[in-house]
């Protein structure tokens, strides 16, 4: 399959994260963020959650900094809004996001799938669609028992040891977490080998994504 590479080794990437709870940014494309640091892409990235309260802010902040471990800059942000009602606070999180705008020129977006079952993960995505209007945007997958999984149609290999740190990390911050009957590693590699073998990734693992609108040249 033809690559369509988002950087190249050396080349400066700034990249705009976007995740409704502590965890989401990891599962859906954090295999890619250690994966472009590992070519050698310069990234700068803009990491933002924007709910994790109690114990889970000391998570969000501790697994995005590990995250990133080997970027080029790496800024992380932790907001308040309160976890399963984003509808209703939606003017508040498009003003959040407006005041972000003005910091930030990132280069890519990950955020949230369009037709994610979770209420706050589509908020998310709706409200990057409004704000940011010349970015490149791509839309990641979070699994859960909704069993909203979609078709993606872009790709980003993995290879054995990406999702090793991957996986590695995501148990090794997440807690909070582990009580989740989903929350674990046949879950994170099961996922990840059906999207390797869509996209015939050389080491059989990807992270998928939803790219709506994008330019060649």
């Amino acid at each position: 399959m033809k690559s369509l590479g988002l950087a190249r080794s050396g080349d400066r990437l700034s990249i705009l994260c976007l995740g409704a709870h502590s965890d989401d940014i990891e599962i859906g494309a954090g295999g890619t963020i250690i994966s472009l640091i590992e070519a050698g892409v310069r990234l700068d990235v803009h990491w933002c959650v924007l709910s994790a309260a109690g114990e889970r802010t000391n998570e969000a902040r501790a697994s995005a900094y590990a995250f990133l471990e080997g970027a080029h800059e790496g800024k992380v942000e932790v907001a308040d809004f309160t976890d399963s009602d984003f509808p209703d606070q939606r003017s508040a999180i498009k003003a959040w996001l407006v005041e972000l705008r003005k910091r930030t020129t990132p280069d890519v977006i990950f955020t949230h799938a369009r037709h994610d079952a979770h209420q706050d993960h589509r908020e998310v995505n709706q409200l990057t669609w409004n704000i940011f209007r010349d970015q490149l945007i791509l839309e990641y997958e979070i699994p859960k028992w909704d069993g909203d999984l979609g078709q993606p149609n872009m790709y980003m290999p993995l290879s054995r040891e990406v999702l090793e740190r991957k996986i590695a990390l995501l148990e090794r911050h997440f807690g909070t977490q582990r009580s989740k009957d989903w929350f674990d590693r046949a879950t994170f590699e099961g996922l990840s080998r059906l999207r390797g073998m869509e996209c015939r990734a050389p080491e059989h693992h990807a992270e998928a994504f939803i790219l709506r609108k994008a330019r060649l040249l």
